[in-house]
């Protein structure tokens, strides 16, 4: 029982956002793209070699994490709060299917398109550097974790959101300014000690490390440290979701 309700959900989540591609998959590559020829192309023939790489191949890594996290966040945000929204889930919480069955339903669609929009990102990025993958595991395993981590993070949004208004709070002062403080276009090591410290802080700085680790070979924080990242928000970010779940909050009113 649980195992058809798992795949329901992930193919009613697949169908929903491959039903409108030109929403969910055309605008990130149109975006990616606009920054491969501007920062890339235009500034990046200024600047020369960034962490003993050429400025390009050291952007795109970034720029495909960016993507990924974004749209895995995005789509569950926006897809658990429509079904909220339309009472839809009630039916889902009367239905003997386990908290932790409709969460991983959510975060599985999520991951798939953060995924399908990095493979497209990724593809695009071929047309202005070679890439030569360093390490196959760790962008595989960097990059599903990333996108389950913040896929939770949006069925979280979803589930606090009393207005569709409040799935772009998020999004918009958190997650994007982190992202562009998170080494995507440039080395920490570029920067002051005091101003490292404070980098240090931000968790997109890991992923977006490694995964160019995985991809380049070259980071600037502990490979180790990412992954203890990444697996200590999956714990906590589950529990807490199915304690949501568990407790009706947002859903029961």
């Amino acid at each position: 029982m649980q195992r058809i309700a798992f795949t329901t959900i992930v193919v009613k989540e697949i169908r929903r956002f491959m039903r409108i591609w030109q929403q969910t998959l055309l605008p990130p590559a149109i975006t990616m793209t606009l920054y491969f020829v501007i920062f890339g192309n235009l500034i990046g023939s200024r600047i020369g070699d960034m962490g003993g790489v050429d400025y390009m191949a050291f952007i795109v890594p970034g720029l495909i994490m960016m993507s990924v996290i974004t749209n895995a966040y995005g789509n569950v945000a926006s897809s658990f709060f429509s079904n909220k929204f339309q009472r839809s889930v009630e039916e889902m919480m009367v239905a003997p299917v386990h908290p932790l069955t409709i969460l991983f339903g959510f975060v599985a669609g999520g991951v798939v398109r953060g995924v399908l929009v990095g493979i497209i990102v990724t593809l695009l990025s071929l047309w202005f550097t070679d890439l030569v993958v360093h390490n196959v595991w760790v962008v595989v395993s960097v990059i599903l974790l990333s996108a389950v981590v913040f896929a939770l993070g949006g069925f979280i949004n979803a589930i606090f959101a009393s207005k569709f208004d409040d799935i772009s709070i998020v999004p918009t002062f958190v997650i994007t300014p982190l992202t562009y403080l998170g080494g995507v276009f440039y080395s920490i090591a570029l920067l002051p000690e005091f101003w490292q410290g404070v980098s240090a802080l931000n968790p997109i700085l890991y992923l977006v490390n490694a995964f160019r680790y995985g991809v380049l070979g070259v980071s600037d924080i502990s490979l180790l440290h990412a992954y203890v990242m990444l697996a200590a928000f999956v714990v906590l970010l589950t529990v807490f979701s199915v304690w949501l779940i568990r407790r009706g909050v947002g859903m029961r009113q």
